[in-house]
């Protein structure tokens, strides 16, 4: 009996394409044939990516919470499509602030949520008659804190659990339309030698001195722990590349896990009871 052949992809669309993962990805996607199109946060970071992939990736300085600046974009990306439809859609979390909730302002709280959640929803529905014509394939990628929030991933866990289930359902209302929905679960990343981007944690010194004395010292080790377990993580190659077998797999499976600590972290968290799965958090991040 033959396999499946791969899905073939022609076109695909990053919603944060200018660095880390979503670079990553741009060039594979690029290196496998398929004409890119994204979003990034600076000129330079556009023009990065047109030089390094010999024109085959073309992004836009796009603020995904401007839904007119997004409209523009999306309607660009259709016209270039010529009505071929989009084959790949995917999803990076924009925005990764870490620190003690109690310490974080307001406003950083409303734009991560407005990156990851609310920009996530807008890009999709920007992008789902295209997906229609092609019957194509969302990829969504997510991280483990979806399943397991830990002690100052708070809001990071908030935004990839709302992206979990947003999967969930608009895999439910797409589905009839030929449409496939994935969710990708990945581990740390560790970044590639060019990747200058960090993961901002709210720094000690922002806090008041009643906040660094509630919170400093732990915060300070859990910060440490996380930085150990991101060097253990999955490399940002390695994520790029099962993001591409993702998108051409004959079938799309709902959720994917990628790294072998994902698996343990997501069994964890079905089977543990919760005070045990309060100490395991504790521990992950040092605070046990």
């Amino acid at each position: 009996m033959s396999r499946p052949s791969p899905k073939r992809f022609r076109s695909v669309v990053i919603a944060g394409a200018g660095t880390g993962l979503g670079r990553e990805v741009a060039l594979k996607f690029a290196s496998e044939g398929s004409v890119v199109f994204g979003t990034a946060e600076s000129a330079a970071q556009v023009q990065d990516l047109k030089v390094a992939s010999g024109g085959r990736v073309s992004l836009a300085a796009c603020d995904i919470t401007n839904m007119q600046g997004l409209r523009a974009w999306a309607e660009g990306v259709s016209e270039a499509l010529d009505g071929a439809g989009l084959d790949v859609l995917v999803i990076l979390q924009e925005a990764h602030e870490t620190g003690p909730l109690e310490a974080m302002p307001l406003d950083a709280i409303r734009r991560e949520l407005e990156l990851n959640v609310v920009g996530a929803i807008a890009v999709i529905n920007a992008f789902l008659p295209s997906l229609r014509v092609a019957r194509g394939r969302v990829i969504q990628v997510s991280s483990w804190i979806a399943r397991l929030a830990v002690p100052f991933g708070g809001l990071s866990a908030a935004s990839t659990a709302a992206l979990e289930a947003l999967s969930a359902a608009y895999r439910a209302e797409v589905q009839p339309s030929g449409v496939d929905v994935v969710m990708v679960t990945t581990d740390l990343i560790v970044p590639g030698d060019t990747d200058r981007s960090t993961r901002p944690v709210r720094p000690i010194s922002d806090l008041t001195p009643a906040q660094r004395d509630l919170y400093g010292k732990r915060l300070a080790t859990a910060t440490t722990r996380l930085e150990e377990l991101a060097i253990g993580g999955t490399h940002v190659a390695e994520v790029a590349a099962q993001v591409v077998q993702i998108a051409q797999a004959p079938a799309a499976a709902s959720h994917v896990p990628v790294g072998d600590r994902v698996i343990e972290i997501v069994a964890a968290a079905r089977s543990k009871n919760d005070a045990d799965l309060d100490a395991f958090r504790l521990s992950l991040v040092g605070l046990g």
